[in-house]
């Protein structure tokens, strides 16, 4: 099996593996309210998390 003759620099690196980041995220609805959340995230519109509340949001 090849081995590699010199060390690749963490650009030189990076920059290969940099078209993997241009996805947008996924987004999905929120049960409770309705909006579009990151999933898996806490809602910050009406701060609830699989149907509980977790962070308690200002109304208005």
């Amino acid at each position: 099996m090849a081995n590699p003759k010199h060390k690749i620099s963490r650009a030189r690196r990076d920059k290969r593996r940099s078209h993997h980041k241009l996805t947008p995220p996924n987004l999905s609805v929120c049960p409770q309210c309705h909006e579009m959340k990151l999933p898996h995230v806490t809602c910050l519109n009406c701060g609830t998390y699989k149907g509980k509340a977790i962070i308690a949001v200002e109304e208005g």
